[in-house]
């Protein structure tokens, strides 16, 4: 069997309710990607060009600092990835997470909270940062999804 991790970033608190929803019903271990600077409501005001979100997705290159980092990524097989959608996109600091790990041979599956926007490319983008792990297309949920609906889903994989 699988050795499973779901990694999830999460401000506003809906993403972190997915995956630990998640990570219960698969018998994952849980990991939640912490901002070295962690993020305000006024950071994360898309409305604002000025907020930091708007300046961190507006640059392809940021790579905001992570506080917290996983011991031993080797003795995973399978990661679910989870993050809300900014921007039609992965957040930035997804990207300085699956930049920080070497993701050889592993199955990486990104999920997404969102009241209407798609996963889009998030599937894509991250396979071009981690191009030596399988990377799957993925699936965005809503914050009112079912246990068994998540169990389901993951079932492909775990």
């Amino acid at each position: 069997m699988s050795k499973v991790l779901v990694a999830y970033f999460s401000v506003s608190g809906v993403t972190e309710k997915v995956a630990k929803t998640l990570a219960k019903e698969i018998r994952a271990e849980l990991f939640e990607i912490e901002a070295k600077v962690p993020y305000t409501n006024a950071d994360i005001d898309w409305q604002n060009s000025k907020s930091r979100s708007s300046i961190e997705m507006n640059d392809r290159n940021c790579r905001p600092a992570i506080r917290t980092h996983v011991d031993n990524i080797n003795q995973y097989d399978v990661i679910l990835i989870g993050f809300p959608i900014w921007w039609y996109r992965e957040p930035s600091i997804i990207d300085t997470f699956i930049e920080a790990y070497d993701f050889s041979g592993k199955i990486i599956i990104p999920f997404a909270t969102s009241g209407g926007s798609t996963i889009g490319d998030c599937g894509k983008n991250i396979q071009a940062l981690a191009p030596n792990a399988k990377v799957a297309k993925g699936k965005r949920f809503s914050a009112n999804i079912s246990a068994k609906a998540l169990a389901d889903w993951a079932s492909e994989w775990v």
